[in-house]
């Protein structure tokens, strides 16, 4: 038997419930920036997005971060995975995920501050890096290539 036993399914799906909710905030905070940044700074609409911003990270991109981490060294401890070719790079995908996240925690305390050093354009393609990660990161998960 395994270190989580029969709780090892419900494990595995709240993982997967909390990627999907941080998968969603990486997406919406960089859209967030883009409307934000049309916004003049000190305005209303800017302290508005400053709270929708502020409210994204704290309630649900910060503790989907940290679930995903815990439940998902719970798995990887559970199924042996440091033993095993694709955790690896899988591995260094989230942690490139996580430093995305802080990355874009970062920005909004920027944005906040009045400094927007990024145009909508870089905003835009930024926002395509959760993507091809979690792509990348499925295929490992499932066809587990090497």
């Amino acid at each position: 038997m395994t270190f989580l036993g029969a709780a090892y399914l419900w494990v595995k799906a709240a993982h997967l419930i909390f990627v999907i909710f941080l998968m969603a905030g990486l997406f919406m905070l960089p859209r967030f920036f883009v409307y934000h940044q049309e916004a003049p700074a000190g305005s209303d609409e800017d302290r508005k997005w400053i709270d929708r911003e502020r409210k994204l990270i704290k309630i649900i991109l910060n503790p989907s971060l940290i679930l995903v981490w815990v439940l998902g060294l719970l798995l990887a401890y559970d199924i042996g995975a440091w033993t095993m070719g694709w955790f690896h790079l899988k591995l260094l995908l989230v942690l490139a995920l996580s430093g995305y996240h802080g990355w874009l925690t970062g920005y909004a305390k920027k944005l906040a501050r009045g400094e927007r050093s990024l145009t909508d354009k870089k905003l835009r393609l930024l926002n395509e890096v959760p993507g091809i990660a979690v792509a990348v990161i499925v295929v490992l998960v499932i066809v587990k290539p090497f």
